[in-house]
């Protein structure tokens, strides 16, 4: 089991309306996220209300895997209900972890498998270092953060959802007969601040994302690793201060900007379980699932760490075929592996038409990862034309030659 891992201390303010950082200290650094990881869950549970997947309505179910999460929580009983618009509150106001794993479940199916596409998501976003494996940020050593990342899923929130965002500015909310109240106690007080998120545990440290709106400007801060929740708070309003008043550090964007090529490698043994991190933030126009980072318990990331991506460590056995294959993907499990190919074979279209789906585990134990391939292409040329297919809807994707 991993030894409790200590927060450092960073911070980040960006112009949301321009993406170009004013200031920060260990931006990069990996931190564990807490409950800002619901921040995702919410974007993702966002995504599925605009595609018709939920209503406001629409019954989110506890299984006793969710009713039994340490609080903060709603304090459902396994097999009962509530609406996605308690559930979407309950996260908000309260940081309830129980309704962000049904939800997860809802979405995901489970919540492992609902973990690896919110790392997918961060992955389209731009959130190159963000690792998710739970929908609330309760304690693993293997889900981390930057406060670079947190802040284009701020961006991403004010952007894409701004109807929605409205709700992270609810103070409270009336759930079967009681008063539940907020504990975002800065923005109650700091004029202009409507959101988004707090998040703490011991691992962490006191962590938090607000953002401002102050005439045409608009702001988004993060601050991780406080050491109390007063201190967070007086360092973010002390940000907000500064930068409102026109001060800048810089103008260097929040998502650095990458490019992406096509990757051949000689053989399927040879292929990298990490994937190439993708352009620029970008709405997603359809629900894919884009390369994940797949983390194990047996390598856990430490906060100042970057993350450790697995690598092969031993010949796998081909698929039953001896044609081109590509690979676009790793994860947690085949399920998860599965719902990537699935995805990408629907949105790819006519060139990934005849492509057999296919899922091959590397590693033992806990640290089995599974990588997300097609194989079954007859020549080079349907292979490229698969990966081309592919990066157009922001798919990372390697070749590898056949093995006969």
């Amino acid at each position: 089991m991993p030894a409790m891992a200590s927060a450092g201390s960073a911070y980040l303010v960006v112009d949301a309306r321009t993406g170009a950082v004013l200031g920060a200290d260990n931006a990069d650094t990996l931190n564990h996220p807490a409950s800002l990881t619901k921040m995702m869950t919410l974007y993702m549970t966002f995504e599925a209300l605009h595609r018709g997947k939920l209503r406001w309505d629409s019954q989110v179910p506890f299984s006793r895997t969710a009713a039994a999460k340490p609080p903060t929580k709603l304090g459902v009983k396994a097999g009962q209900a509530v609406s996605v618009k308690e559930a979407v509150l309950g996260m908000i106001v309260q940081s309830a972890n129980d309704a962000a794993a049904a939800m997860a479940e809802k979405l995901g199916g489970s919540e492992e498998a609902f973990a690896a596409m919110m790392t997918a998501k961060a992955r389209r976003l731009g959130m190159r270092q963000t690792v998710f494996t739970n929908a609330s940020g309760l304690p693993d050593a293997r889900q981390v953060t930057t406060a670079r990342d947190m802040s284009i899923l701020g961006m991403a929130l004010l952007r894409d959802y701004p109807g929605e965002y409205k709700l992270f500015s609810a103070s409270s909310f009336v759930f079967r007969g009681r008063t539940i109240r907020g504990h975002n106690n800065l923005m109650y007080r700091y004029e202009g601040m409507d959101g988004i998120k707090t998040g703490y545990t011991n691992a962490s440290g006191f962590n938090l994302v607000s953002a401002v709106r102050q005439g045409n400007r608009r702001l988004i801060g993060v601050v991780m690793g406080g050491r109390t929740a007063k201190s967070r708070d007086a360092q973010m309003a002390a940000l907000m201060d500064r930068y409102l008043g026109g001060e800048s550090a810089g103008t260097q964007l929040a998502a650095r900007p990458s490019t992406q090529k096509t990757v051949e490698v000689a053989s399927a043994s040879q292929a990298s379980d990490a994937p190439i991190p993708f352009a620029t933030p970008q709405r997603d126009n359809a629900n894919s699932v884009a390369a994940i980072i797949a983390m194990s318990p047996g390598n856990a990331i430490q906060p100042g760490d970057r993350p450790t991506m697995l690598i092969e460590p031993r010949t796998p056995q081909p698929a039953a075929n001896t044609g081109w294959a590509v690979q676009i993907s790793a994860a947690p499990t085949a399920e998860a592996a599965m719902a990537i190919l699935a995805q990408a074979q629907a949105e790819a279209g006519k060139p990934l038409r005849k492509a057999s789906p296919y899922t091959e585990p590397v590693g033992e134990g806990q640290n089995m990862i599974y990588r997300a391939r097609f194989t079954g292409f007859k020549s080079r040329e349907a292979a490229v034309s698969a990966c081309d297919a592919l990066r157009k809807r922001s798919y990372d994707c390697v070749l590898l030659p056949g093995q006969g």
